[in-house]
């Protein structure tokens, strides 16, 4: 485990002439709040290396050695949105092991089921669960991570030669790039989160309400470092929300486990709410009142067909042509895909380039 600089900086050095860098990452959502990186496990020239982030090291070395480098990775989306969020590292490039298993029509794509297939090995596993904010971490929590890549580089040969070999290798790239598009989008908190399910069924009042009651439940699940939805669930917010909004009794809904302190908290941002103006209340949902025409319906239908007869033609997953939501937003706008559609996409569903 390297948690010193002076590891630090020497992976770095070695990194650097590396052309292709193994990546994972753990973090403690289920643990702790906000979310934080706790672990990195790297792999290059056959070397198996785990880095600390909660050691207080300064990473810049780290990124900056990776940051040109094609990184290996399987199921990229989390640990990029992760990355990118924490630290603000966007990598030039990727390959996604769990992307190449799907174009190649994979049904079974955890990293097991294609390790088991491809190179013949089975992961043990338990650790998926596993508080990686401890330390120290127990041997076996340690050979899991070193797991996660240890064998990436051997599966992504094997994955690379065969989407070659279908004439997929270059969809590959145009969509591990769209990933890393697509993720270093995000901000670091999302607009409007206190708008959780069950938000749009409340009237203005109660969504001021929740949004009051949210922000209290934030304050005290940071101060715990806890995840928020072991200081109040998410079903307790509506219910206050959406009772109180309506002149109900609402007290019933806090854990009977609930200290007095915290329920004259909850009264008080409840209080807050009620006493806004108007003016100053947040808005209301507003359903889609688009009406989906017959000539849309046709449209849709036409695409779907094209999509299917190209998955089933291709042995793929339909949904990683075009999801249903995507062949609906192209039969309403009736484009040809443009800036929705990855080019290899459109190349299927329209047959062109």
């Amino acid at each position: 485990m390297i948690n010193d600089q002076a590891s630090l900086s020497s992976l770095a050095a070695e990194l650097h002439p590396a052309p292709r860098v193994c990546l994972d990452t753990e973090a403690d959502s289920l643990h702790a709040y906000p979310e934080k990186l706790c672990l990195l496990q790297i792999n290059y020239n056959e070397s198996n290396v785990l880095v600390d982030p909660l050691a207080g090291l300064d990473l810049a070395p780290l990124w900056q050695a990776i940051a040109s480098k094609t990184l290996i990775l399987h199921g990229a989306d989390y640990d990029l949105r992760l990355l990118k969020r924490n630290h603000d590292f966007i990598p030039a490039a990727i390959f996604d092991t769990m992307l190449a298993a799907r174009l190649l029509g994979e049904m079974e794509f955890g990293l097991n089921n294609l390790l088991t297939k491809f190179l013949g090995i089975e992961l043990e596993k338990g650790s998926q669960k596993a508080d990686w904010g401890r330390r120290p971490l127990t041997p076996k929590m340690e050979s899991y991570a070193i797991n996660d890549v240890k064998y990436l580089q051997q599966l992504s040969s094997i994955l690379a030669a065969k989407l070659e070999e279908k004439g997929r290798l270059a969809w590959h790239l145009e969509s591990c790039s769209r990933l890393i598009q697509d993720c270093s989008k995000i901000s670091a908190l999302p607009r409007e989160s206190w708008r959780i399910k069950g938000s749009n069924r409340l009237g203005r009042r109660a969504l001021a309400i929740l949004q009051e009651v949210w922000k209290w439940r934030e304050r005290h699940a940071v101060a715990a470092n806890k995840p928020p939805y072991f200081i109040l669930n998410h079903e307790a917010l509506i219910d206050i929300a959406a009772a109180a909004g309506t002149g109900r009794p609402y007290l019933e809904f806090l854990p009977k486990s609930f200290r007095p302190q915290r329920k004259d908290e909850i009264i008080e941002s409840v209080n807050i709410a009620l006493k806004a103006p108007p003016n100053q209340l947040p808005s209301a949902f507003e359903p889609d009142v688009h009406q989906t025409t017959e000539r849309e319906r046709k449209l849709f239908e036409q695409l779907k067909q094209r999509r299917d007869a190209q998955a089933l033609e291709l042995i793929m997953d339909p949904t990683i042509i075009a999801s249903k939501n995507t062949l609906l937003q192209l039969a309403q706008s009736e484009s040809r895909g443009e800036g929705v559609l990855m080019e290899w996409q459109k190349q299927l569903i329209f047959g062109t380039s």
